[in-house]
């Protein structure tokens, strides 16, 4: 039964031809990281979008907001439709990961013991279930600890490597994220820019205002470019508050799906690899 399931499993499992960037024809980013370039493409193709939709409507309120309110909305957009990008890539890339902690790689029987003499057996399963054993968050843990067992023969060192990959996994997740980190403060960033240029431009036009005072019809004319001004200034504001709030919403509920998923792997890894070991007679002196 073990051996039909790994036979299901690899055709489940084969990185290769199911990560959502490979199938793409980009290089796959390892484990949950994203290709930056196509996550980028998708970013151009997302603000093209937008703006396509809102070219049939020149006169609504969003239009104006987002096209007649200087450079500034053009980049909100564009790093927004970057970072949701990165999100759903990372998502289905997660998603994909999750799927291998539903493969028992240890052999069921209840005594079944873990040690130098039998590691190949483990490894000959994960082969069968996945197709590149490095590209899972899971199976790259097991191989590494268990690869040191078949190297050096001693037990009491497969723990600790497996804490020790469990450690550089969290490293690896957090820099996963600087990229999106970067664009939330940036998003933000761009707005206040926009603020400064919206009030720089509204303080000139009150400036004219001022200095046409005898003319009230100029004064009408002016105070229009006054409050231009303070719209580009405060929309700009929304725009990147608002787009910033969600995409770091968003982060915060991947990461801790991303973060449940590595615990699930440790546990996984106490389960079926640390609580299958057995201290070998020749290791117990080295030990004491």
């Amino acid at each position: 039964m073990q051996h039909r399931a790994n036979e299901t499993s690899t055709q489940r499992l084969s990185w290769v031809k199911q990560d959502i960037e490979q199938r793409l024809l980009f290089k796959g980013g390892r484990h949950t990281r994203v290709n930056n370039v196509l996550s980028a493409l998708l970013g151009v193709l997302i603000t093209i979008l937008v703006y396509s939709c809102l070219y049939p409507f020149p006169h609504s309120s969003i239009t104006v907001m987002f096209t007649q309110r200087g450079p500034i909305p053009y980049f909100i957009v564009f790093f927004s439709a970057w970072s949701l990008s990165i999100l759903f890539f990372k998502w289905r890339k997660l998603r994909y990961q999750q799927s291998s902690l539903k493969i028992i790689v240890v052999p069921p029987e209840h005594d079944f013991i873990l040690s130098s003499a039998t590691v190949d057996q483990v490894m000959d399963e994960i082969q069968s279930a996945v197709d590149d054993p490095k590209q899972f968050v899971l199976f790259n843990r097991i191989v590494v600890a268990l690869s040191n067992l078949r190297n050096l023969g001693r037990v009491t060192d497969v723990d600790d490597i497996l804490r020790s990959q469990a450690d550089t996994d969290v490293s690896s997740m957090d820099t996963s994220y600087s990229l999106l980190s970067g664009f939330v403060w940036a998003i933000p960033v761009l707005g206040f820019i926009g603020t400064v240029i919206g009030l720089s431009d509204a303080i000139g036009g009150f400036g004219s205002v001022l200095r046409s005072a005898e003319d009230m019809d100029k004064v009408k004319a002016a105070l229009q470019d006054v409050t231009a001004g303070l719209a580009t200034a405060f929309e700009t504001t929304l725009e990147a508050l608002v787009a910033a709030l969600v995409i770091q919403l968003l982060i915060t509920f991947i990461r801790k799906s991303e973060e449940e998923f590595l615990d699930q792997c440790s546990e996984y890894c106490t389960q079926y690899i640390v609580n299958k070991l057995r201290i070998m007679p020749y290791e117990t002196d080295s030990v004491r």
